[in-house]
């Protein structure tokens, strides 16, 4: 057999192990959000510019960190913010915020709705498609659909809110990196 045609027989073999190594996992950044808080940020995504989170969450608590993909419609925020509820509180805090969700959109598809452990912490999670519909008397604008993902954690007093949101039609090509993001969360 020459050589030629044994190189020709591991082509699909190679073909195999280069698709297998593009989809081996979304490339993530390991950032540090806050003292004793990592947690890894896609590829390509760049903070926000201050007047860029004034403008998009507009309010008076800002957000530890808000990061977005280079087109702008998908992004990644962290937030902070005082609560009364303690860590024994999370199956609580499940229902409390599937109900806020549901009263918050149109309609909305859980896809996950859980609490989970990862770096030996717990966090609640929400994954979800989101609707909005324009209801006003004449409107005309077409419906808004998100893929989010949303982990809730609580630190001593502080509430930690993780959010990853993209456009619905591109689910298939952000949750599992939304879901890879979310398992890299690390909290001392």
């Amino acid at each position: 057999m020459n050589s030629v045609s044994r190189f020709f027989r591991f082509v699909p073999l190679l073909g195999l192990l280069l698709g297998l190594l593009a989809f081996a996992g979304p490339g993530l950044k390991k950032t540090t959000i806050a003292k004793n808080l990592t947690m890894g940020v896609p590829d390509g995504f760049a903070p926000l510019p201050d007047d860029g989170i004034a403008a998009k969450y507009p309010a008076q608590r800002r957000p530890l960190a808000v990061f977005t993909s280079p087109n702008g419609q998908v992004g990644l925020s962290v937030t902070q913010k005082p609560t009364n509820f303690s860590n024994r509180d999370y199956a609580l805090l499940l229902k409390i915020y599937k109900a806020s969700i549901q009263n918050m959109y149109g309609k909305v598809q859980f896809l996950r709705e859980d609490i989970h452990t990862i770096n030996k912490r717990d966090f609640v999670v929400l994954e979800f498609v989101s609707t909005v519909t324009d209801n006003r008397r004449g409107g005309n604008l077409a419906a808004i659909r998100k893929y989010q993902l949303v982990q809730y954690a609580i630190e001593g007093e502080q509430l930690f809110v993780f959010t990853f949101d993209a456009p619905a039609q591109e689910q298939a090509k952000w949750q599992p990196i939304a879901r890879a993001a979310m398992e890299s969360v690390v909290m001392k």
